[in-house]
């Protein structure tokens, strides 16, 4: 008896060692996507210029990948002259086509706000995706604005709200900010940032930059801008 139980336990052995040896190998896991997000600039007089700064620098605490770009400006030289502009400080950036946005998870407009609404040069910018559209080529795309007006309620909310039809139409998620910061609520200082993005105040004359809160804001808001468009490309790749 005790032979025939060593028999059938030497061919358990082999059988199992058999099952082992013939299983398929488990595919390896398919390498996970970096997150790419584009920044769009449009800086008359440097501000935005800072407070995208501020964003990259919280988009690579994030750990996605960024690229700055600049937004064309179809304002005339002698118009850009009159205001006294300042376009060498975007002079390095590269232009963006509107192409480009579908190469990119997700992009973060930071601009100057014009009478409560985007600049000019940057609507006509969207004005020229429709091929995306009609693509659906900005579908699930993921999009957040940082802006700066000359006066407290100068219109840095209503900037991003007239802004949000244009991702509507796109399918493109808005990200807001959100009051996840404790200087939106600060009553020692104005700070331009809302729930709807980082802000910066001007002046009438353009004189006064970025404060160190308004910058932390901005940095702040890309750090988690870029988290939000991390999981959502981990979730898409799983």
């Amino acid at each position: 008896m005790s032979k025939l139980l060593q028999r059938l336990s030497l061919s358990s052995k082999k059988s199992s060692s058999s099952s082992i040896s013939t299983a398929p190998a488990a595919a390896p896991a398919a390498p996970v996507k970096m997150a790419k997000v584009a920044l769009l600039v449009y800086s008359l007089y440097g501000h935005q210029v800072a407070m995208s700064k501020a964003v990259e620098a919280g988009l690579k605490e994030a750990g996605v990948e960024s690229k700055t770009f600049q937004v064309r400006d179809i304002l005339s030289e002698e118009v850009l002259g009159k205001m006294h502009a300042n376009k060498s400080l975007t002079a390095d950036l590269p232009v963006i086509d509107p192409d480009t946005l579908a190469e990119f998870d997700g992009f973060i407009v930071c601009a100057g706000t014009r009478y409560g609404r985007q600049p000019a040069s940057v609507s006509a910018f969207f004005d020229q995706t429709g091929g995306l559209w009609a693509r659906g080529a900005l579908k699930n795309k993921m999009a957040g604005f940082v802006t700066s007006t000359g006066s407290q309620h100068g219109g840095a909310e209503t900037t991003a709200l007239t802004t949000i039809p244009f991702l509507a139409h796109h399918g493109i998620i808005f990200v807001p900010l959100g009051f996840t910061q404790p200087e939106l609520s600060t009553l020692d200082e104005i700070v331009g940032a809302s729930a709807y993005g980082a802000a910066t105040i001007t002046g009438g004359d353009g004189s006064r930059q970025p404060t160190e809160k308004d910058l932390k804001v901005a940095k702040v808001q890309g750090k988690e801008f870029g988290e939000t468009v991390a999981q959502f490309i981990r979730g898409k790749s799983a």
